[in-house]
């Protein structure tokens, strides 16, 4: 016999999706991890929050950098060390040429859904309004300046400026 837990709906914090109140909303992305498979799903939440008007801001912080950084940005990789949702065994990861192999067919398999390379898509985000920020500490931890970021990279700002862009922002940090 199972069993589950009593579910309290009447505290619930329900969206309305038709409010007034929708006007104004902001999501800010925190973007910590500079491998191909973890820099898409912030491009896409931004490019999807983007197109129903939500003000989105990301915020590139540690390995996330090499989603900005000039000399890396269009050359992020796919490994399956340590990521055991490709269902490969994990020693397989090891084998001279499997990153390589990983990233080619990821960056193929992407192509075909017609979603750009990470620098085009970056460059969408910002031509629809989207907002990119490097973390200082990041950037010093790293002896990067601007000019070693993509172009659009508006300025290397502190986590707290940060928080204070997005206040009130809905936050997702990958």
């Amino acid at each position: 016999m199972t069993t589950t837990a009593p579910t309290d709906t009447a505290n619930a914090i329900v969206p309305d999706f038709d409010s007034p109140e929708r006007t104004g909303r902001k999501l800010a992305i925190i973007c910590s991890k500079g491998n191909l498979d973890m820099a898409y799903p912030a491009l896409i939440l931004a490019n999807a929050a983007l197109g129903e008007g939500v003000e989105t801001h990301l915020f590139f912080t540690f390995w996330g950098f090499d989603m900005i950084t000039k000399s890396t940005m269009a050359d992020l990789k796919f490994t399956i060390i340590g990521n055991t949702a490709t269902h490969m065994p994990q020693g397989l990861g090891g084998l001279p040429g499997m990153t390589a192999m990983a990233t080619s067919k990821m960056k193929k398999t992407i192509a075909a859904l017609d979603v750009p390379d990470v620098p085009e898509f970056l460059e969408q985000i910002v031509a629809s309004g989207g907002h990119l920020w490097a973390c200082r500490m990041s950037a010093d931890m790293n002896h990067l300046t601007e000019a070693d970021l993509y172009d659009e990279v508006e300025a290397i700002i502190s986590a707290t400026d940060f928080i204070e862009k997005t206040d009130g922002a809905q936050l997702l940090f990958i």
